[in-house]
């Protein structure tokens, strides 16, 4: 089928020159193709398919057209139906904020390869069912010049959703006009912003599926803000956060939300991935009460905010308000999730630190109140693991966990319910 596409645009520059977008990204509509050219990375390769590194149009979260990277992967053999591959568009997990830790960029020695490497078994499967794959890299991955804003859904919605559109251009002959949604982790809350955003930027979404989805950001922090301890590198998140936010939201001054002590780490989140923000020399070095920059000396608890934050801090605090994924949906909702996971937890937590008692919804939350009462007539189908079910690998690479075991656990009870999307 190689010989079957053409591709009109400009001869895409070779090696890591690729992810330099041309300064004009005019004449073109969002979702047309910048550079095309065959995936020569074998680390980000789905092996049970043909895959393309690509870079599109699409837009920034404040409007601005940017250029973003990804990879489109066709099955081998021919669709079987008429109307073409069935698409599923997939919603990458956390792997950091800095260019070089997207997946289509991915190496063995760098911080979040583990991360990129876990879900290629899920997406062959997807391909082996004859179906496309495409795989954003999200706003500010994989592109230079630019830092991803992690968690603002409005961004990753438009990175999942216009390579889309860019599939269906490329090879208009192949591609059904259906598709679905699928995320993980961080992508699991991108699915679910996407499938919001979807009705007003591209047509054809038949469901959406959320495995482990991030959910209510501020009360994590709020939580990470009073541990007196080293967090085992858990504060590591705190930047990514952060980084989101102050894209959201430019106003927020970092010098006035961060400790000296965390400010000075906080430039690690430029250049190193989720991973290696953790270790001891970086956000793993930080307590959590030395996280956050005190509004009022010797305040108790030690750490007043999010007790009594300033102005730059609170508008830090509305913009993680604004990363919980309870939003408006309307197809089809599947969210699964594992009672053993201890990344993103099913059952709310309540925890008493510093004498300030917290309470941290989990999924079990977002996918039985929250998404129920905001989704009156489109209940979501919640697949909840009980203790025990998810076989975690012995060893575990990476220690990944229940998190990412729910990935290989779900996979044939997660395919089933897309297909049927499909055929519906």
């Amino acid at each position: 089928m190689d010989d079957d596409l053409t591709f009109d645009g400009p001869d895409a520059p070779e090696g890591d020159a690729f992810f330099d977008p041309p300064e004009d990204l005019s004449g073109g509509a969002v979702g047309d193709a910048i550079y095309l050219r065959p995936l020569d990375n074998p680390e980000a390769e789905l092996t049970h398919g043909r895959n393309w590194l690509v870079l599109y149009r699409s837009n920034s979260v404040d409007g601005e057209v940017i250029a973003v990277s990804g990879i489109i992967a066709l099955p081998h053999d021919r669709p079987t139906d008429p109307a073409g591959y069935p698409l599923v568009t997939w919603a990458h997990g956390t792997v950091g904020v800095c260019h070089l830790c997207a997946p289509s960029r991915d190496t063995v020695d760098r911080g979040a390869h583990l991360m990129n490497k876990y879900p290629q078994p899920l997406l062959n499967h997807f391909l082996d069912q004859g179906w496309a794959v495409a795989m954003t890299d999200y706003e500010g991955l994989g592109v230079t010049g630019r830092r991803h804003p992690y968690l603002l859904g409005r961004s990753e919605a438009y990175g999942v959703l216009d390579i889309v559109e860019t599939t269906r251009r490329l090879f208009p002959e192949v591609i059904s006009p259906k598709f679905a949604i699928v995320g993980h982790s961080q992508g699991g809350q991108a699915a679910l912003f996407s499938a919001h955003h979807a009705k007003d930027r591209v047509e054809g979404l038949v469901g959406v599926a959320a495995v482990a989805p991030a959910n209510h950001p501020k009360a994590i922090v709020r939580a990470g803000a009073l541990v007196p301890t080293f967090g085992d590198g858990g504060f590591a998140f705190t930047p990514l956060f952060l980084s989101g936010a102050i894209i959201g939201d430019t106003t927020i001054g970092v010098d006035n939300v961060l400790s000296n002590k965390a400010r000075g780490v906080w430039p690690d989140v430029l250049s190193m991935c989720r991973a290696d923000l953790s270790k001891d020399e970086s956000w793993g070095g930080v307590r959590g009460i030395e996280q956050f920059r005190k509004t009022l000396p010797g305040a108790q608890p030690a750490y007043s905010f999010p007790g009594n934050p300033n102005d730059d801090q609170q508008r830090f605090v509305d913009q993680l308000e604004l990363m919980n994924p309870n939003v408006e949906i309307d197809v089809p909702i599947r969210i699964s999730q594992s009672a053993d996971d201890v990344r993103v937890k099913a059952e709310t937590t309540e925890v008493d630190l510093l004498g300030i008692k917290i309470i941290i919804p989990g999924v079990d939350v977002l996918a039985n109140e929250e998404l129920v009462a905001t989704n009156t007539d489109n209940k979501p189908l919640y697949v909840r693991y009980p203790k025990g079910d998810v076989q975690i690998p012995n060893p575990d690479p990476g220690d990944l966990g229940a998190h990412f075991a729910t990935l290989t656990h779900d996979r044939d009870d997660l395919t089933g319910w897309v297909g049927d999307r499909f055929r519906d």
